[in-house]
């Protein structure tokens, strides 16, 4: 978020209360959102944040819940979580984002 913040201070405190608010929501209900199987396992979750072009993927099987990646909507999330076939598909920690 810094570098939308060099940008846009109001932007980057918008996405960041969104983010926030999403994770509240995932921390309540942790199969809100739902699986892509094609793309990871059946304990990872994609939710889009409302408002915004991104995408939380996380673990809803962690408890809490763990948020691992947010993504852009335009990223080929695909490429970005692998080419191995559904049944073999993890997020790789090395794959991690992480936002302070």
């Amino acid at each position: 978020m810094r570098w939308i913040a060099k940008n846009n201070r109001t932007a980057a405190k918008g996405l960041r209360n969104a983010v926030v608010r999403a994770a509240e929501r995932i921390g309540q209900h942790p199969r809100i959102a739902p699986t892509r199987v094609e793309l990871a396992g059946e304990s990872i979750r994609f939710l889009v944040l409302t408002g915004y072009p991104y995408v939380l993927v996380y673990d809803a099987d962690r408890n809490p819940p763990l948020i691992l990646r947010v993504l852009h909507g335009a990223r080929d999330i695909p490429a970005i979580l692998g080419n191995d076939p559904p049944e073999r598909r993890t997020l790789r920690f090395s794959q991690l984002a992480i936002w302070s």
